[in-house]
């Protein structure tokens, strides 16, 4: 490297080229997991004709995928971490991309398996990720790359989102979802032949077996708790707004369906920039708790206002800064406990496993609770003031930090 001051061996050449074959497959992972999200949601009509089901039960397609997406969350960091991450990695990669066999489904039962086996491959491919990313990329780089993977993510769902219906149109619901199912197949097809757990070259980044007494530290660590809640808090919020925004909006402030579902839409939307400023500016910014202060400011204030203001422009403003503030943070969120005392690759997963797990219970519970709130009193907005008040903690959070989540980051980023 011109100006490191250092002849770069073969081996330290090798390695720096590879290790963007890894970012690439990192970042089809996160987009295959993105694809294959939402895609029921917009063919869940022609789902319940072709079938004769209800529209609670066809609701098991999305709400029980994310609800198995939670609980294998943290089993799915103890996994990579005592069966070697290549090894998960490709078989989480391989349980997304089920919905490949769609085409062949003849009941709602096997579709059900077909979205179970998903929510276990998102569960466990998003904390498999962590101690990939802290092997191949240097501390300044694996921010930037969770802020792409996340992106990467919200992308293939918005990709998803807008395109199986018209391609459902042409072929069919059910090889409209084989489309996606095939993309993630690949991709894992692609993983098992070029996918490294980590690299050779790179001897002294030790691999070890976790303990239940690693599981138990990281567990137990009051940066991580307050963190898990935060984040399951915010997106208890963000669930339970992007789920009921469009009736909410439709019922009180006299919206069209158009008009609410676009709205609304825009919160992931704008999530894909945001989210990408969240990877970036962490490395002009020394202090990580300003990565949870000012988006728990907005997510504060633009919840409140996407149900409790009427004009339209009051509306869009709140929904947009929900938005950034709902995306801006997780970049941060995701690489702070790298750099924390005594963590490892292996306990790194089983702290993302934790937020997956807490936050994806939360968003199977949050619409859920709006939406019996909504027929017991025939209003939405306690339901969302709830979450709404409870989202201040990642606020919160940014001033409760202690000074040393810096320190610990500064010299991991010295280390590396």
């Amino acid at each position: 490297m011109r100006g490191s001051g250092y002849q770069m061996a073969s081996g330290d050449r090798n390695f720096y080229r590879y290790r963007f074959v890894i970012a690439g497959l990192i970042l089809a992972a996160h987009f295959s997991v993105g694809l294959n999200f939402f895609s029921v949601s917009p063919v869940l009509p022609l789902i319940m004709e072709d079938f004769g089901i209800t529209r609670t039960a066809a609701s098991l397609l999305v709400a029980l995928a994310l609800l198995v997406h939670a609980v294998f969350g943290l089993p799915g960091g103890v996994i990579a971490a005592r069966f070697g991450v290549k090894r998960v990695y490709f078989l989480a990669w391989l349980l997304v991309g089920m919905s490949v066999f769609s085409s062949f489904v003849n009941s709602f039962s096997t579709l059900l398996v077909l979205r179970l086996a998903y929510g276990i491959g998102f569960g466990v491919i998003i904390p498999a990720t962590a101690p990939l990313l802290m092997q191949w990329l240097k501390p300044r780089e694996i921010t930037v790359m969770n802020g792409l993977d996340i992106a990467a993510l919200t992308l293939g769902v918005a990709l998803s989102v807008t395109t199986v219906a018209p391609i459902a149109d042409s072929i069919g619901w059910k090889n409209a979802l084989s489309v996606f199912g095939a993309i993630a197949l690949l991709g894992a097809l692609a993983w098992a032949f070029l996918g490294r757990a980590r690299p050779l070259e790179r001897q002294a980044i030790s691999v070890t077996n976790i303990t239940f007494s690693d599981i138990s530290s990281v567990l137990r660590h009051p940066v991580i708790l307050l963190l898990a809640a935060a984040d399951a808090l915010v997106f208890m919020q963000y669930t339970a707004l992007t789920g009921w925004l469009p009736t909410f909006y439709g019922e009180s402030r006299n919206m069209s369906l158009a008009q609410a579902g676009f709205i609304t839409g825009l919160i992931p939307l704008i999530g894909v920039g945001a989210v990408l400023a969240g990877g970036i500016l962490p490395l002009r910014i020394s202090d990580k708790r300003i990565f949870f202060v000012v988006p728990g400011f907005l997510i504060g204030i633009g919840g409140l206002g996407s149900f409790l203001l009427e004009s339209n422009i009051g509306i869009l403003a709140s929904v947009l800064i929900l938005g950034i503030g709902s995306w801006s943070y997780p970049p941060t969120l995701l690489s702070l406990p790298m750099g924390l005392k005594a963590m490892t690759p292996e306990k790194v997963a089983v702290v993302w496993g934790t937020f997956v797990t807490v936050s994806g219970i939360g968003m199977f519970v949050s619409p859920i609770v709006v939406g019996a709130i909504r027929d017991y009193w025939g209003t939405f907005v306690p339901g969302f003031m709830i979450w709404a008040i409870g989202a201040w903690l990642l606020f919160i959070a940014g001033f409760a930090l202690p000074p040393s989540v810096n320190e610990y980051s500064e010299v991991r980023q010295s280390e590396n």
